[in-house]
């Protein structure tokens, strides 16, 4: 079963190139660790060399997970998403009825979730609450805190 994840064509360009670096970067270092280990001597009691074939194997690891992510990968066409409910890509503007705070996000996929950037993934508990919401629906999501309550003010893309 594959799990199709929906990217920005900017989220999609920055995984391609992630693991362009992967493969030959990341595989140039680890051949240049293997190499200077395999020149220090005999192989069986060699940490360095030991080290150096686990770090192989966590690469090769990450780059099929990679490989695997972006081959589920899927473009979102932007200009066709529908504005009358959070969806992905949507930027929500939700106030918090405990504080009356109120904060902008774009809900996005997991691997281009940046908070720092007012974007959070579509997995998290809050996205997962504001998926499928409209203006002026209440929102009740459960937190490691406890339970939030969120007014959808505006959605947009």
């Amino acid at each position: 079963m594959s799990k199709l994840s929906y990217y920005t064509a900017e989220g999609l360009q920055k995984l391609k190139e992630e693991l362009h670096d992967l493969k030959t970067k990341g595989r140039a270092e680890v051949a240049r660790q293997l190499a200077e280990a395999r020149d220090k001597g005999d192989l069986s009691e060699n940490a360095e060399y030991d080290a150096a074939k686990d770090a192989q194997g966590h690469l090769e690891l990450k780059i099929a997970k990679m490989e695997e992510v972006v081959g589920n990968a899927r473009l979102i066409d932007e200009s066709s998403l529908d504005t009358s409910k959070a969806l992905i890509l949507s930027t929500v503007k939700i106030k918090n009825l405990k504080n009356n705070m109120v904060v902008d996000y774009t809900l996005v996929a997991e691997e281009e979730a940046d908070l720092a950037a007012g974007k959070i993934s579509v997995k998290s508990p809050i996205g997962k609450g504001l998926l499928g919401k409209s203006v002026g629906e209440i929102a009740e999501i459960t937190v490691p805190a406890g339970k939030l309550q969120f007014e959808i003010l505006d959605i947009s893309r």
